[in-house]
């Protein structure tokens, strides 16, 4: 009896460690909360005081190597923060005056200050981690089944053990024999693996999501993700970063490209208008070095000029041209004219009175998403996009992506609709997206999937949540779908496998070969069998995501 005791407390004891590894992501993201912060005074000195006590609106001022005590705003200073234990982002980021920084991250070589916008169970780290708790703690579909399996293993524990001590009374008769032929079957019956075999792949799958920056709202959305048909992209903001961005140049041919946009961003350094920005953000891009100009002036609705060499440099749309009476040359005019077809932003860099260079803008597409659009075919799922823009605009994206379908010029209110028209024809939907107008659409989903940096309407509506936004992560999902659905069953066939073989041997079907199981016997097949599981839901940390 001692030795049955002393193997079934080993088993639990391994089954209590697998669980209580399969929960540390909770122990883990807890961990990141910093205990103290340096509150900057007005005078410029410090005060050293609890995380607890910060409020919205202080500023603090982070060191070195230091965790961010809460989530805030930088002021001043600029630096390389890791966000790898929110997001999953391997490479550190930069964050200078303006940028969001988040809490429990770490401060790279830099010192910052930053102004409190958000402390305690208000900020992103308590969310993920409520979000992480329910998930764990929510039951998925298979553990439904896996519950019913476990009751069903009990009525039949009782039967094969009565069926049993029935059996061997009338070959027998009452002996101590009969009794622990009837103690084996209920010890070896016990259901520990069946009760264990779901909710362990469920607490390491999501714990395992959270740390690749997948937030799960509905733990039923990640494990049907492995059945979808059809994963739908918003475009601006999912597909494409959003913001304005130089793709093509045209030059004349005493003109080199780099040195038309060197002196286009030089002409445009003063300016804030979104087309200026792509410029210089590309010169940056290419290092380029930039000429020396001066005079700078904003020629209202028309572009910017200013001095350069003696000469009068202009940047801007067509209405610089009519203004300048300048009319484009046969090759500006085509490429104006495919740029267009495209639905492309067409601006020209003017020198004097000639045309020397023209620039195509547009919203610039992810370098992830090809690569995503690729991987969701690799897996059997189809890829569609929605938009509101042109469908020349659409088009160019999706001939670009490998988009199979396209859904342009769909009004907000009218998102939703495309998703239903696709699931009323069988299909399994998720809905990609971040902005407001993706909310009815997000909800009407099979999935609805918000990117992190998206709105909190949009965030609210969906069942999973990409801390970046990286469109790749999508495929995280369902490859993370699939294979915990994979250890599911795998557990389950186990489960109840073992038991099929094992109860007729702890009956005594073998007795008349000289095979019986003892209880202790019994008690290391049990302890076997949960091990087993246990062990198998484990490998599942092995998953390795394509980069």
């Amino acid at each position: 009896m001692a030795t049955l005791i002393d193997i079934m407390l080993l088993g639990h004891w391994l089954e209590m460690r697998s669980i209580r590894q399969a929960s540390g992501a909770l122990n883990e993201l807890a961990k990141l909360m910093p205990d103290t912060a340096e509150r900057l005074n007005p005078d410029g000195s410090t005060t050293s005081l609890a995380t607890t006590q910060l409020k919205w609106g202080d500023l603090l001022l982070v060191r070195p190597g230091a965790s961010i005590p809460a989530d805030g705003v930088v002021e001043e200073g600029h630096s390389e923060i890791n966000e790898a234990m929110i997001t999953g982002e391997s490479r550190p980021i930069h964050k200078q005056a303006g940028d969001k920084v988040i809490t429990g991250t770490i401060n790279g070589d830099g010192s910052l200050r930053i102004r409190v916008t958000a402390t305690g169970d208000e900020t992103a780290l308590a969310g993920i981690m409520r979000l992480v708790e329910q998930a764990q703690q929510s039951k998925s579909r298979t553990q439904v089944l896996a519950d019913k399996a476990a009751g069903w293993l009990f009525y039949i524990a009782l039967a094969v053990a009565i069926l049993t001590a029935i059996g061997w009374l009338i070959a027998e008769g009452f002996n101590v024999g009969v009794l622990e032929r009837v103690v084996t079957v209920l010890v070896i019956a016990c259901p520990h693996a069946l009760g264990l075999a779901i909710p362990l792949v469920v607490a390491i799958s999501t714990s395992l999501a959270a740390s690749n920056g997948i937030l799960v709202r509905d733990r039923l959305a990640l494990e049907s993700a492995r059945e979808l048909d059809v994963v739908i992209f918003d475009k601006t903001g999912t597909l494409t970063k959003g913001e304005q961005g130089v793709i093509a140049t045209l030059t004349t041919e005493a003109w080199q490209i780099n040195d038309a946009l060197a002196l286009a961003a030089a002409v445009e350094g003063d300016s804030e208008h979104m087309t200026a920005r792509a410029v210089r953000e590309k010169a940056t891009e290419l290092n380029l070095s930039l000429p020396a100009i001066t005079d700078f002036a904003a020629l209202k609705g028309r572009g910017v000029q200013a001095q350069w060499n003696t000469q009068s440099a202009y940047v801007g749309g067509p209405r610089l041209l009519e203004l300048l009476n300048l009319t484009p040359a046969d090759k500006f005019a085509d490429f104006t004219a495919n740029a267009g077809r495209q639905g492309q932003t067409v601006i020209y860099l003017v020198v004097g009175q000639q045309m020397v260079a023209a620039f195509a803008l547009a919203d610039v597409v992810r370098p992830e998403s090809k690569a995503a659009v690729q991987r969701l075919h690799e897996l059997g799922i189809e890829v569609a996009m929605l938009t509101g823009d042109s469908q020349a605009v659409a088009q160019a994206v999706a001939a670009e992506l490998g988009i199979d379908r396209v859904f342009a010029e769909v009004l907000p209110e009218h998102k939703d609709h495309q998703v239903a028209e696709l699931q009323q024809l069988g299909k399994r939907v998720a809905m990609v997206g971040d902005g407001v107008n993706d909310a009815p659409a997000l909800t009407r989903a099979n999935i609805g999937i918000a990117i992190g940096s998206g709105t909190d309407v949009a965030v609210e509506s969906a069942d999973i949540i990409l801390a970046r936004s990286n469109p790749l992560d999508v495929v995280k999902i369902i490859e993370l779908s699939r294979a915990s659905y994979r250890k599911m069953i795998q557990n389950l066939l186990w489960a109840a496998g073992y038991n099929v073989v094992v109860l007729p041997l702890a009956a005594g079907v073998l007795a008349p070969i000289g095979i019986l199981l003892s209880p202790a016997v019994g008690a290391v097949f049990m302890s076997l069998s949960t091990v087993i599981v246990a062990l198998n839901a484990q490998l599942l940390r092995g998953l390795k995501f394509r980069a």
